[in-house]
């Protein structure tokens, strides 16, 4: 009893809960809320301010983001900081157990793209498309190129760096990498997931590619979507 008041006074009494032991039904007591799950998605490569959160999620209002900020802080997954001077801004930031989770997110993700629903062209965030690289790359394909991948996307700069098989995303200056990307975080996932060519892209102004050029191309072709699940016939 005294275990179930303590829950009760932290999560205040109206919200609903499994009251299951099972660790599945826990983790969807802590995340299972709508919004939540992307919120921790978009922290995942790093700190971000209310605002750019905000941006990076365009269907959620602010309420409803304010709400999923202090559900998230009081289940431990997130923490609020300060940013030291001059910027002495205030941002939301991953635990080392939040951030523990970017593995079960990735193998998520790539469960999802099996979907006969899924749809690869609906708008995607810079972060999500960084993560979506990692969660979709496979050694036996990326195993063979060892490069540095810049991203220009918008505000956001990242470099994504391909080496023994490994698929690694950080936010970072991309001016040193063997090939950048400027875009649209969509019009990059139409090249890698939808087979949209780098030329008409380009024709568009959706994308600038400065660097190795053949990289590029190569770059597109490494992420495959795995076959999409038979859905059950109707009786």
């Amino acid at each position: 009893m005294k275990l179930q008041k303590l829950t009760e006074s932290r999560n205040g009494p109206s919200r609903r809960r499994y009251e299951d032991a099972c660790g599945t039904a826990h983790a969807l007591d802590l995340i299972g809320e709508r919004w939540a799950l992307l919120v921790m998605r978009e922290l995942m490569l790093g700190p971000k301010r209310f605002g750019d959160l905000r941006a990076d999620l365009p269907g959620i209002s602010a309420n409803v983001l304010t709400q999923r900020l202090e559900g998230l802080e009081e289940a431990g997954v997130l923490v609020r900081r300060l940013l030291p001077p001059p910027s002495s801004v205030q941002v939301y930031e991953l635990t080392e157990w939040g951030y523990q989770s970017r593995p079960i997110m990735g193998a998520l993700g790539r469960w999802a793209t099996r979907s006969p629903l899924h749809d690869p062209t609906l708008p995607i965030s810079a972060v999500s498309l960084m993560l979506s690289f990692q969660a979709m790359g496979q050694a036996a394909i990326t195993k063979a190129l060892n490069a540095r991948i810049g991203f220009r996307l918008g505000r956001e700069t990242y470099v994504l760096t391909l080496k023994d098989g490994m698929v690694d995303p950080q936010r970072g200056d991309p001016d040193d990498a063997d090939v950048v990307l400027a875009g649209n975080p969509s019009a990059i996932a139409g090249a890698v997931y939808g087979g949209v060519p780098l030329e008409a892209l380009e024709a568009q102004s959706a994308l600038i590619i400065s660097g190795q050029r053949a990289l590029a191309e190569k770059f597109v072709t490494l992420f495959p979507l795995p076959p999409k699940a038979s859905m059950p016939a109707k009786p």
